[in-house]
């Protein structure tokens, strides 16, 4: 069964995109036109839910719900007891998962999101998949990476995103191999210059 023909599912979606539309209302992406925030989170659940991943034809909703949320209570005023009495305690559980300790210092979050990557459930593992290849895809365009990175900074992004996912991409081999591919081969351009996404990877 599809999303689509299920009611409560799509209601239950519907509900969810929203409640984050709010949420991230007044934030902007980092890149030259600023777009909504919200458009991130919608497309890590659109690439869950999509045919290349091998949550499809049947992403569970709960993993679709917390991918929409996934930085909700990291990055806005909602809270775990928000998204508890709204969405349950799964959809929580997961989101939480994907939340970084803003009390750590930025190199402290990266390191956290390393060590703990192995260890995360099954569900929050996809989210961070999709998370990372949706944040990569932005970086390889002009448009999409934020305003003022170096050719330098971009590259340590894609070699640090590696390491987070290389011990999540069994659950999800779809993804996975759209991550190894951005890895391997991907390039991006710098003042019409062209280098490669992740310059030790073969």
């Amino acid at each position: 069964m599809s999303l689509l023909s299920n009611p409560s599912t799509l209601s239950q979606l519907l509900e969810t995109a929203h409640f984050a539309a709010l949420a991230h209302g007044q934030q902007r992406r980092k890149s030259p036109s600023q777009p909504a925030y919200i458009q991130h989170p919608l497309h890590v659940a659109s690439l869950l839910a999509a045919p290349e991943s091998s949550l499809h034809p049947h992403p569970p909703v709960e993993i679709l719900q917390a991918a929409i949320l996934h930085d909700t209570v990291e990055d806005t005023d909602v809270t775990e007891e928000d998204l508890r009495r709204v969405f349950g305690p799964v959809v929580t559980r997961i989101v939480l998962e994907c939340s970084d300790d803003k009390a750590l210092s930025k190199e402290a979050r990266k390191q956290a999101q390393i060590d703990s990557a192995p260890h995360k459930s099954d569900e929050a593992k996809h989210v961070k998949l999709a998370d990372k290849l949706s944040n990569l895809r932005d970086l390889m365009s002009s448009e999409g990476r934020p305003s003022g990175w170096s050719v330098k900074r971009i590259q340590e992004y894609f070699v640090w995103s590696k390491r987070v996912t290389d011990s999540c991409i069994h659950v999800n081999p779809g993804i996975g191999a759209q991550l190894d591919e951005i890895y391997r081969q991907g390039t991006f351009e710098v003042e019409g210059k062209t280098y490669k996404c992740h310059p030790d990877y073969q």
